[in-house]
């Protein structure tokens, strides 16, 4: 990488990707839209690859760009834990701290975060169990497992836990190269139920899906369901339907290699809320303490 890659440029990149438009990015990150452009185009410049793919709707991540990507937010994550350090008692910690975490989170969320808290606490053990939200909220409340990460936007009483959002993650719509929706300047949930639509089950997809159609009085034409993200991939990319999903299980292409295109919708539709749950009267031990608290911090949300 060239010397001249600045942090600033990293977080304007990173900003482009995590909202998909420029104007949005500049927003978050208090500067002019320009200011995004130019650091975007300075990067593109001295890595020699195309990073954002420009949509008359917003930008998104080209293949260089979704592992660019993933590289740039270790480094600001590093950098993170880093200017974070003097507020934790790094290796003065032992014991252990028992999580239960779903499917989705499990995934494609919790690893990269459990690796860095790993770093910080290494003689902490950290015991991961898999479990559906309903189980997960079960375990909390009767003190089997001391935390909790579930997709919260799902939960119906969340108020009855001590809770935390980590991460917000927009819906869109996933389609193939090249398909008619995507000539649109920006899709409606109307347009997207005049076409074959792939439903994700699993983490209760279907009830998570079906909520937000019906609140706009509309219902996607199901062609099918599967449990199989890579199963859902394939089909949308293969042009057999389309879906809309988070941007944290994202990924701009199949196992095949065949591309897949995330863009906004026109009509609101929920994010989707990855989040701490904890019992709320129970006092927790020391390292569920110091993973609480450090998983709340490296996130960012407030």
């Amino acid at each position: 990488m060239s010397k001249d890659v600045t942090l600033r440029q990293l977080r304007y990149f990173v900003a482009a990707a995590r909202t998909g438009r420029l104007s949005m990015a500049a927003t978050d990150e208090h500067v002019s839209q320009s200011a995004v452009t130019n650091a975007i185009l300075a990067l593109e410049g001295q890595l020699g690859v195309r990073l954002f793919d420009r949509h008359p709707h917003g930008v998104t991540l080209t293949p260089e760009g979704h592992n660019f990507h993933q590289r740039a937010r270790e480094v600001l994550d590093t950098l993170d834990d880093a200017l974070r350090e003097p507020g934790f008692q790094r290796y003065a910690l032992r014991g252990s701290v028992r999580i239960a975490a779903s499917y989705t989170v499990l995934g494609y969320f919790l690893p990269e975060l459990l690796a860095r808290f790993r770093k910080r606490y290494p003689d902490v053990v950290l015991d991961l169990v898999d479990m559906d939200r309903p189980a997960i909220e079960a375990a909390v409340a009767s003190g089997e497992v001391e935390l909790g990460v579930a997709l919260v936007s799902n939960m119906d009483r969340r108020a009855r836990f001590g809770h935390h959002v980590l991460v917000r993650s927009r819906r869109q719509l996933w389609a193939a190269a090249g398909h008619p929706l995507l000539a649109r300047p920006v899709p409606t949930l109307a347009d997207i139920a005049a076409c074959p639509y792939i439903l994700l089950e699993m983490d209760e997809g279907e009830r998570s899906t079906l909520a937000y159609w019906q609140r706009h009085g509309l219902r996607p034409d199901i062609a099918f369901r599967t449990r199989s993200m890579e199963a859902l991939r394939g089909l949308v990319a293969h042009g057999f339907g389309v879906t809309v999903l988070s941007d944290m299980v994202y990924r701009p292409w199949s196992l095949e290699g065949k591309k897949i295109e995330a863009v906004p919708i026109a009509d609101a539709v929920p994010p989707m809320e990855a989040g701490l749950i904890w019992h709320p009267r129970a006092a927790l031990a020391r390292p569920a303490e110091a993973a609480r608290q450090f998983m709340i911090h490296a996130c960012g949300w407030q």
